[in-house]
């Protein structure tokens, strides 16, 4: 499971990474790390072998000796590099048997198939053969500063630890321990103390620090070996990849000298362990080789994850609700405790109907739902559609090249519609934006489009318009909202909103936005906005507090008979109203074939603004937005159904466009459709066929205007 935590203090303590002695025939079964040695010993009670060699140039791995030693190992020799080793683990270490060889190196593996010996090269050139089934080596420790550098950052070499450290740091992170070079426990526990009292302290904690536990101090010298000089067979510097450093020699005799370059040469660093245990060793050799300093020689690029994982737990199970779960809405509980029948709206579980007892189907819920706004009030959670926090110097600047209509003469307080083109010309999406401040705006998108609109914006900020001053963020799950529509819904939201904030007509016009409180100071937001084509408003607050709101509201509307009402009454209100939707914004229809082509500025640029004005989607043919009637009042529309002349025969040739959406009106009290019509604006008023064979329809229509109720919206602004 990936899981993702935010905070204001990080303490690192991730440890370090033994690393390996590259020497001819390193990659030989029998040949471990030190400190593997010391874990099947310790932790498990397993013996590696009867008879080892010890291989190390650090102080540490003589606790590998006495390990061995103490569970009954035979420990031939300790062999380290360094011209001395200090005099206390000498002697430890001869008090077990085994001979010291200082200065002195294992320059190969006797063996096929399994470690049989260890070939010696003494510090005087001369060899010595000793058998054993076991080589313990150890070539010192680097620490894990990974997660330091994930931000970009860079280790620094450290030649006292003879390791790589952390750089610079993260914002609010400390390494302490054998991350931070600290190898030694005494030093871990202390610098362990003091992050963790400033970490609390700065999180706003009283600290008492505890007392440091005594610890037993112990050598912890080293000295770098990256590599045996003279190795009797192949050295591994990548045991899971083969490299050895024979293979980096050649890279650097070929040209190809950067870091980042070797290790594509030759896959060094490639492997399942990211270079843990081997890219120090070959930063090492690069730097023997060109005489640089480990610092010039640099590291490749550290990039997470730091441990391997599968792309399941990034993007979640391939199947069922565990490809896609479903997303419930602030008023889910509530909703179902009025027994809604639910619907998926893309990954939306939403309310589609609220129905009652007696009522016998589905169409006569929603026709009650409908009536319930357009004579009284009604309230729907709207909290799906896509929202778009837009802040910055050049916010104005943003939305003008993302909208085909103008931004900059909205005022602060106000909301506008706008229209998003993709760059072939055709409608992207639609929606409202609000203006809160001068250089802050609140974005609203269609829920079907939230996503696609929010990446639209991060490519045009990214790869069109990086210069631009302008920051936006998804808040679609941060805000509850609810519309309120009805010719009662300000004496409903009236009961809601805090006393201070004048909520009238003249104070909070049609189009008004304003931040305000409810319920006694929640903090919320007002969006004077209709979908329903009646006096309507959008409220939004944080979203915990949904829950709390919607039954607050209808405690609030109980003596005006507020309806609750669910997409299918949506859709129906919106029809009846001429509002464009999902049916109408399907990608292959323009700003013109909606009706908006007055929207299109002349006076800007904008995404799309080039390509819409190809001859083909400016062609006077092109269908264009227009409202059906049935000629029979008694007639059922059906979207879907293609247009043909009155007299016309069922032929492609014949065919004038199609029926996008149909909703039963009962308004009107008989079924209304909306659709794209050859030339549709200029035929207000003729008759079309219908046509539908797939369900055997051919109804005779009559071409009118998309607005079926108030076409002069005047319920809007009362």
């Amino acid at each position: 499971r990936l899981i993702r935590i935010v905070v204001k203090r990080a303490i690192l303590a991730a440890g370090a990474i033994e690393r390996p002695l590259v020497f001819g025939g390193n990659e030989r079964p029998g040949i471990m790390l030190a400190g593997a040695v010391r874990t099947y010993l310790n932790r498990y009670a397993v013996r590696p072998g009867s008879r080892a060699v010890v291989f190390a140039n650090n102080d540490d791995a003589a606790r590998t000796v006495l390990d061995l030693a103490g569970h009954g190992v035979s420990v031939a020799a300790l062999v380290d590099p360094r011209p001395e080793i200090d005099p206390g683990l000498r002697a430890a270490v001869e008090q077990t048997g085994a001979q010291v060889f200082t200065g002195s190196v294992v320059a190969g593996a006797k063996g096929r198939n399994r470690v049989a010996g260890a070939e010696i090269m003494k510090a005087d050139g001369s060899m010595v053969s000793l058998d054993c089934d076991l080589i313990a080596m150890s070539g010192g420790w680097s620490p894990s500063i990974h997660l330091t550098c994930h931000l970009g950052g860079r280790g620094r070499w450290d030649e006292a630890f003879g390791a790589f450290l952390p750089g610079k740091l993260p914002p609010g992170m400390s390494v302490i321990g054998a991350a931070d070079g600290r190898f030694a426990l005494g030093d871990g526990l202390a610098q362990a103390v003091e992050a963790a009292a400033k970490a609390a302290s700065e999180c706003g904690f009283k600290v008492e620090k505890p007392a440091i536990p005594a610890v037993e101090k112990h050598p912890d010298g080293a000295s770098p070996l990256w590599r045996v000089a003279k190795p009797l067979s192949k050295a591994f510097v990548d045991f899971q990849n083969d490299v050895t450093h024979r293979d980096i020699e050649l890279a650097t005799r070929e040209g190809f000298r950067a870091v980042e370059h070797v290790k594509r040469y030759t896959t060094l660093g490639m492997a399942t362990d990211g270079g843990k245990t081997s890219n120090v060793n070959a930063i090492g050799i690069m730097a023997e080789i060109s005489g640089k300093s480990m610092d010039e020689v640099g590291t490749t690029t550290y990039r997470p994850p730091y441990t391997p994982l599968s792309f399941g737990a990034l993007a979640g199970h391939g199947k069922g609700k565990e490809f896609r779960p479903t997303r419930l809405t602030p008023s889910h509980r509530w909703a179902a405790e009025q027994k809604a029948v639910f619907v998926e709206t893309g990954a939306w579980l939403r309310a589609q109907y609220f129905p009652k007892p007696g009522e016998t189907d589905w169409l006569q819920t929603v026709n009650r739902e409908v009536l319930g706004v357009r004579s009284a009030v009604g309230v729907c959670d709207v909290s799906t559609l896509g929202k778009i926090d837009v802040q910055g110097a050049d916010a104005v600047a943003f939305l003008d090249r993302l909208y085909m209509n103008g931004w900059k003469t909205l005022a602060v307080g106000r909301a506008r519609y706008g229209v998003m083109l993709r760059e072939d010309g055709f409608v992207l999406d639609d929606g409202t934006t609000a203006r809160l401040g001068e250089d802050r705006f609140f974005m609203t998108t269609t829920t079907a489009n939230a996503a696609r609109v929010y990446q639209h914006m991060q490519f045009c900020h990214q790869c069109l318009w990086p210069e631009l001053d302008v920051q936006f963020t998804s808040v679609t799950d941060q805000w509850a909202q609810f519309s309120v529509a009805g010719p009662r819904a300000r004496d409903v939201l009236v009961k809601l909103v805090d006393p201070q904030h004048d909520i009238s007509n003249e104070a909070f016009p049609y189009l008004a936005v304003g931040e305000l409180s409810v319920c006694g100071g929640i903090k919320a937001r007002l969006f004077r906005i209709s979908f329903s084509g009646e006096l309507a408003y959008e409220i939004s607050v944080p979203a915990r507090f949904g829950d709390a709101v919607i039954r607050r509201l209808m405690e609030a509307g109980r003596e005006y008979g507020i309806t609750p009402y669910g997409t299918e009454a949506l859709g129906v209100m919106r029809v009846e109203k001429g509002h464009l939707g999902g049916s109408e914004l399907n990608g292959q229809t323009t700003a013109r074939d909606l009706g908006l082509g007055r929207m299109m500025a002349s006076n800007k640029d904008y995404i799309g603004r080039a390509l819409a004005a190809r001859p083909a989607l400016v062609d006077p043919d092109r269908p264009g937005f227009v409202g059906f009637k049935p000629v029979d009042r008694s007639m059922r529309l059906r979207a879907g159904a293609h247009f043909l002349p009155e007299a016309g025969s069922p032929s492609a040739a014949n065919d004038q466009g199609h029926m996008t959406s149909v909703a039963y009106s009962p308004s009107l009290q008989h079924w209304i459709g909306l659709g794209l019509l050859k030339r549709g604006a200029e035929r207000i008023g003729e008759r079309v066929r219908a046509y539908d064979p797939v369900r055997n329809g051919d109804i005779l229509v009559e071409i009118c205007s998309p607005a079926f109720v108030d076409p002069q919206g005047e319920r809007l602004r009362v």
